[in-house]
């Protein structure tokens, strides 16, 4: 097989690349070790920054989205039983977020390219990228059962942490920066409507929580639990109980309870690797970072590195230069490091660590004292959850 540019991963940033490059023209070919059934199922991420929706809705990708979406203007802050909301447009100039899972950004892109992009191959696990320094590399893979190789100008690797892209990045010129939080969330689906009209970021002395949504009629939940914990060592009925404690605030507002569909405990981590570009292989989304889902970016993130190699290979199909091509990894970097910032501070200032000391706790709240008082305080934390520019 032979393409310009091979896509590993049918994540939304494989899949927004495939329909981006088809946009302009260039063609792809799309590998994903799973079936379509499990890809248009795994629960991950549910906010959509402004940019991101902007993307989608410029690609011809957003019509469900822009049907089904739920667009959300602000965020709630509680701690010590008190609630303030942060205002993100009037803070912001005018931009907000937009609830949409994950699994349905992927459903929309699979459908469009399926119908009208490049190959799209299911259960196609990517086996090694060869040649990446070369002007020819390739991605050696196996489909039906047999060994296969598609032959590119450009790999662009989505394929995760875990993926083969990052693998064949040389240990000699890779560099990694990583945290590992020593607790997890655990996260809920239930059938039942959301309890606030916006989500709610709750510091509380038990841990964090955190109350959204998936849509009008199914509420998303999380508690911060130890590292290493079972969701199913919790009842339904122990994990309502603990969203009461720490939601609680002193106005009587009510968390209403309804049947629990789905659980599963999601690790904190921060990771970058650099550089995110090696010879004509690329790195874009988890497969060179990952952020604790605090901050609600890693999906955003994504869709900034496939945005970003996107405009820089129609750059060079229109001039001849490379220099965006080049400045790739760099590029992307500097708003990759905002987001770690910016997800580092709303996990510190929200979550209790095991070993907490009196005076981390009072360092806590007046963090959050600071974003109520303070307007530049509040617009530091708006702008980063809405969204760095994708430029």
């Amino acid at each position: 097989m032979r393409t310009t540019v091979g896509i590993i991963g049918a994540g939304p940033a494989g899949l927004l690349l495939a329909r981006l490059l088809h946009n302009a023209g260039i063609d792809s070919v799309v590998l994903e070790s799973r079936d379509r059934a499990y890809v248009e199922q795994r629960q991950r991420a549910g906010i959509l920054e402004q940019g991101t929706v902007d993307v989608l809705r410029a690609a011809g990708a957003a019509e469900r989205m822009d049907r089904e979406g739920l667009p959300h203007d602000g965020i709630e802050l509680r701690f010590d039983r008190r609630r303030h909301r942060v205002d993100f447009p009037a803070l912001t100039g005018g931009r907000s977020v937009l609830v949409y899972a994950q699994t349905e950004v992927c459903k929309d892109l699979i459908a469009l390219q399926l119908a009208e992009g490049g190959p799209l191959l299911f259960e196609a696990e990517a086996l090694a990228v060869e040649g990446a320094e070369t002007d020819r590399p390739s991605v050696r893979f196996r489909h039906e059962g047999r060994e296969d190789v598609l032959d590119c100008d450009y790999v662009v690797a989505c394929d995760g942490s875990w993926g083969v892209g990052r693998k064949a990045v040389p240990a000699d010129v890779s560099q990694v920066f990583e945290r590992t939080y020593p607790f997890g969330w655990l996260g809920i689906l239930a059938d039942v409507a959301p309890s606030h009209d916006e989500l709610v970021y709750a510091r509380h002395d038990r841990g964090f929580a955190l109350l959204s949504m998936r849509s009008p009629s199914v509420t998303r939940a999380y508690l911060q639990v130890p590292e290493a914990t079972n969701a199913h060592d919790w009842s339904d009925e122990e994990i309502w109980d603990e969203l009461d404690r720490r939601l609680e605030t002193a106005d009587g507002w009510k968390l209403e309870r309804g049947t629990i569909t789905s659980k599963s405990v999601t690790p904190m981590r921060s990771y970058v690797h650099e550089p995110m570009r090696h010879g004509r292989l690329f790195l874009a989304g988890d497969a060179a970072h990952i952020v604790p889902p605090t901050g609600a970016k890693g999906l955003n993130l994504a869709v900034g590195d496939v945005v970003t190699f996107a405009r820089a290979l129609a750059h060079r199909r229109k001039t001849g230069s490379t220099e965006r091509l080049d400045a790739y990894s760099q590029t992307c970097l500097r708003r990759v490091w905002q987001a770690e910032r910016f997800s580092y501070a709303m996990t510190t200032m929200l979550h209790r660590a095991p070993d907490a000391t009196p005076f981390d706790d009072r360092i806590q709240r007046a963090h959050l004292d600071r974003i109520t008082a303070s307007s530049a305080a509040g617009t530091d934390l708006a702008e980063g959850y809405t969204g760095f520019p994708l430029d």
